[in-house]
């Protein structure tokens, strides 16, 4: 199994979860979060006064799959929260030792 992070701009987040339910992804995770990569902020101009934004409003996916569906998953991301602009976001993938359904006790796969 495979875990997903996929951190994407804001304004994708309904085209990426629409996307991921088109191939049968049924649960994810999502977090409001904050940070910045490459482009390190950016200036904004407030009352006259200019100030440093180090920290854009990001969306953090998890989605854990099978180790089959991994590429597929990436491969929608990808397509579906694709501008083309700086800041458009990163996916890791991370090797997922164990998943387990607290309400039937299912492990593996079948508990995702």
């Amino acid at each position: 199994m495979k875990k997903i992070e996929a951190i994407i701009k804001p304004f994708k987040l309904d085209e990426v979860k629409e996307a991921l339910h088109g191939i049968g992804i049924q649960g994810l995770t999502v977090s409001e979060v904050k940070g910045f990569g490459r482009q390190k902020g950016h200036t904004e101009l407030y009352r006259g006064a200019e100030y440093v934004v180090d920290f854009l409003p990001k969306i953090k996916l998890e989605i854990a799959v099978a180790d089959e569906l991994a590429d597929k998953v990436i491969d929608v991301i990808v397509d579906s929260a694709n501008t083309g602009r700086i800041g458009d976001g990163k996916i890791f993938v991370l090797p997922m030792e164990e998943a387990i359904r607290i309400r039937t006790g299912e492990r593996g796969p079948d508990a995702v």
